[in-house]
């Protein structure tokens, strides 16, 4: 049998070969038509062969014709119903032959989304005030206050709430003592004690006695009963230079109070006010017993005029000897045959802070300026007490120190530097809370309690909530300190009634302070 045989009798002859055949091009053209006339040979057959089927079983044709029209009515219908309910649908049309080939011979690149602007963010709005409506502004007005100046400031937020001339500096009184006990905290440090000595003289027999400047020292039998807590005692000092020299008698006594310079009272205080008819000051020497008072349990007593030769009399007296006395300086590496020493600077500040001890702040003060190096007079104070209150980071700018208590009417401090001190006092920081534990409370202590008629009446509303320095001094009365307001907020403030005033003044200091009390947070500049 040839090759060329078919089973159905059928020749189909092999279509001769193309000469260009053998080109890559000629055989895809030879493939495309050999398998173009196999599939219509195929369909020919497929078609002959369903028409002999229909003609011999007609019936199961047609009923089977029939379900597929069913089916195919069917599908479109629901194919119509996809499209009615989805109107955005859109069907794509079917691609043409001559489409995709072009696709597939060139892609269209896909479009690049561009990306969507930014949305504009709004820029960040400062936080709403709060508009503050409690006002005591009729307070403020009062006559008795004089030529007022004033702040207030939230604690916690550091916002001034009230002030009146708050940024001038004026005369603080006994408000001052607050800037000497910080400076004498940051300076001397507060476990520092003051000590006042004994050493051997140049000649046998001879003995020094150095003042320290403490202004405690006590001529009471081991301090009992004076007025200083705590106080050391001059006849401590005599019985331990006794035991020391093992029974070798005095033959001299030689005082050196070269520690402080003069002069020994400051030239702008009152001296017949405030050392006799007060009794609130002596004369500023390194040695003295009890703040020289004549009484020295009291909180005020007439001072002398020789400060020096008291404590030296009572020293005298214990040592059971009258020998002569001089002034001097003791010798260079002497040995030292006795010493006693002061409470802290803590116990100190706490005491004169109370009592508005004008004394133990003049002696800090001293003693603060000694050891800055700007000196050991009343001038060198100024410098002495500004280089100490660095440490606190509070602009001292307009501040003006003469001395340490705060006598002197050529003090200068503007209430807006103690509301930012009295913060730093509230929160302890820096050892400050010592400042805090000796302020007078309101209808409570020192010179706030008892006795002093300060916040009563109407007033008596803020009895136990006020922890204030108060001050006073011919030309203003002055407070300062911490108020626990009736919200809860707590309040720093400074209040200096400056001028023509007199004592009522103090009546509406407390009247202004309680409406701080009142107000609290809420407080008005208005």
């Amino acid at each position: 049998m040839h090759e060329s045989d078919s089973t159905d009798d059928t020749h189909v002859s092999n279509p001769p070969a193309s000469p260009s055949s053998s080109s890559r091009t000629g055989r895809r053209a030879a493939e495309a038509n050999q398998g173009s006339g196999g599939i219509r040979s195929a369909a020919s057959g497929a078609v002959s062969g369903v028409l002999t089927a229909i003609r011999r079983h007609p019936k199961a044709w047609i009923a089977a014709g029939a379900a597929a029209a069913f089916v195919i009515l069917g599908t479109g219908s629901v194919a119509l119903g996809a499209t009615v309910g989805a109107p955005s649908a859109v069907a794509a049309p079917a691609p043409s032959h001559s489409a995709t080939a072009s696709a597939t011979a060139t892609p269209t690149p896909t479009p690049t989304k561009a990306a969507a602007p930014a949305r504009p963010v709004p820029a960040a709005q400062p936080a709403a005030s709060r508009i503050h409506t409690c006002s005591v502004a009729s307070l403020a007005q009062d006559g008795r206050l004089g030529n007022l100046e004033a702040q207030v400031v939230d604690a916690k937020t550091g916002q001034a709430l009230f002030d009146r001339n708050g940024t001038k500096a004026g005369p603080t009184a006994s408000v001052l003592k607050t800037l000497t006990s910080a400076a004498a905290l940051a300076t001397l440090g507060p476990d520092y004690r003051v000590s006042t000595t004994v050493v051997a003289g140049s000649a046998p027999g001879q003995v020094v006695i150095v003042g320290g400047g403490d202004v405690t020292l006590s001529r009471l039998p081991g301090g009992q009963g004076a007025f200083y807590t705590g106080a050391p005692s001059i006849q401590d000092l005599a019985t331990q230079t006794k035991q020391a020299l093992g029974g070798q008698p005095v033959t001299s006594i030689v005082v050196d109070t070269s520690l402080f310079g003069g002069p020994v009272w400051q030239p702008s205080w009152d001296e017949h006010e405030e050392r006799v008819v007060e009794g609130s000051t002596p004369y500023m020497t390194a040695l003295m017993v009890d703040g020289d008072r004549d009484d020295p349990g009291a909180v005020e007593s007439p001072r002398s005029t020789d400060p020096v030769g008291r404590a030296v009399q009572y020293f005298q007296q214990y040592l059971g000897t009258n020998v002569p006395v001089s002034s001097g300086a003791a010798p260079a590496g002497a040995r030292q045959l006795a010493a006693v020493q002061s409470q802290p600077v803590t116990t100190l500040i706490e005491q004169a802070m109370k009592y508005s001890d004008n004394t133990i702040m003049e002696e800090l003060a001293r003693l603060v300026a000694i050891k800055t190096g700007a000196g050991n007079t009343f001038d060198a104070e100024n410098a002495g007490v500004l280089a100490g209150l660095k440490a606190y980071g509070i602009d001292t700018t307009g501040i003006h120190i003469a001395d340490g208590s705060g006598l002197s009417a050529d003090n200068a401090v503007p209430p807006s530097y103690l509301t930012q001190l009295f913060i730093k006092v509230l929160n302890r920081q820096n050892g400050l809370g010592v400042v805090y534990d000796g302020l007078p409370v309101s209808g409570q202590s020192g010179t706030l309690g008892p006795g002093y008629n300060r916040f009563t009446g109407d007033n008596a509303v803020a009895r136990g909530a006020v922890h204030a320095k108060t001050g006073w001094i011919d030309n203003g009365y002055t407070l300062a300190g911490i108020v626990d307001a009736a919200d809860g907020t707590q309040l720093t403030f400074a209040v200096f009634a400056l001028g023509p005033v007199s004592d009522n003044a103090k009546q509406a200091i407390d009247s202004l302070v309680t409406g701080f009390y009142k107000c609290g947070g809420n407080l008005s500049n208005s």
